[in-house]
């Protein structure tokens, strides 16, 4: 069976099961309306008794409310005709959740798009000095990004601090605006198989010392630093001071984006790890993206 005949098979199942429910629910109403022979007068006891002392009245419901339910069938009716509901039927208004996404975002495109584009040509260390470009980059991060850096932008386990001045992929303009619109994926492999648990803790320890950490243990270190050099540094460098190209972090700073304990860097080395900053350039258009990228920028560049 194609997609196509499958498509057809879904289309006419939900028109043949939407009608049948509404004639079944206006026969339902009628037959129920109806009275029968034999049945009671009404308001008369019908002879039903529950618990003992509960009686069923022959009492049926006011035509009002009665009506009440037809009219809800002519809604329903009405409804599917104008709108989509009818399976691949688009109804006659031609309505679609798209269509009106499309008009209310060219409505706002077309209110806050010069806003916008005043501010497009000019740069981002200037335009971190603009304090109205700065409230309407902010308001974008709080909209946007704050769901994983916080409202103010000192992040999470797993989610950069962006006012300390330590940035994974470089903290120039053009570094930071590429990373707000094309995004970026940092991996970090784990060496848990290679290194075995003795190696992990080695160069977990290695890794404390660069960072001028009182925890590491010297001889530990001294043991790890020979692996180091041979699994960690074509990424971290020689000197563990990372490498913005690759984005593989700045060791010797003491600043962990998961952790900076010993059990999560040792975590961190066996079991590697694999970050996600989504792009938000289709999204956001390149405007937008210019002055989210000065606000983020001014965080840690505060009077540059």
């Amino acid at each position: 069976m194609t997609e196509h005949d499958m498509t057809t098979f879904w289309h006419w199942w939900v028109i043949v099961l939407t009608v049948a429910n509404i004639v079944g629910i206006f026969w339902l109403i009628r037959w129920t309306s109806k009275r029968r022979a034999g049945e009671v007068a009404e308001g008369q006891e019908t002879g039903h008794v529950w618990d003992g002392n509960l009686s069923e009245y022959n009492n049926p419901l006011p035509r009002w409310w009665l009506w009440m339910f037809y009219l809800t069938i002519v809604f329903s009716v009405i409804y599917l005709a104008l709108y989509p509901g009818l399976g691949r039927f688009a109804g006659f208004l031609g309505w679609s959740s798209v269509g009106q996404y499309q008009q209310e975002a060219s409505r706002f495109e077309e209110r806050f798009g010069p806003i916008f584009a005043a501010y497009a040509d000019r740069d981002l260390p200037a335009l971190a000095r603009d304090e109205d470009a700065l409230r309407t980059g902010q308001r974008l991060f709080l909209n946007y990004c704050s769901t994983c850096h916080g409202s103010d932008a000192r992040g999470a386990p797993g989610f950069p601090n962006l006012t300390d001045g330590q940035w994974q992929w470089g903290s120039s303009p053009a570094d930071i605006h590429q990373t707000i619109m094309a995004g970026r994926q940092g991996v970090m492999p784990a060496m848990g198989d290679a290194l075995g648990a003795d190696g992990v803790e080695q160069v977990t320890h290695y890794v404390l010392s660069l960072a001028g950490r009182s925890d590491a243990n010297t001889d530990l270190a001294e043991l790890g630093a020979p692996r180091f050099a041979v699994m960690c540094a074509v990424c971290h460098g020689a000197e563990g001071t990372g490498n913005t190209a690759l984005g593989a972090p700045d060791l010797t700073n003491n600043i962990w984006l998961y952790g900076g304990s010993a059990g999560a860097i040792a975590r961190t080395i066996r079991e590697g790890r694999h970050g996600v900053m989504p792009a938000f350039g289709d999204f956001l258009g390149e405007d937008r993206v210019h002055v989210l990228a000065a606000y983020v920028y001014s965080l840690s560049h505060q009077g540059q």
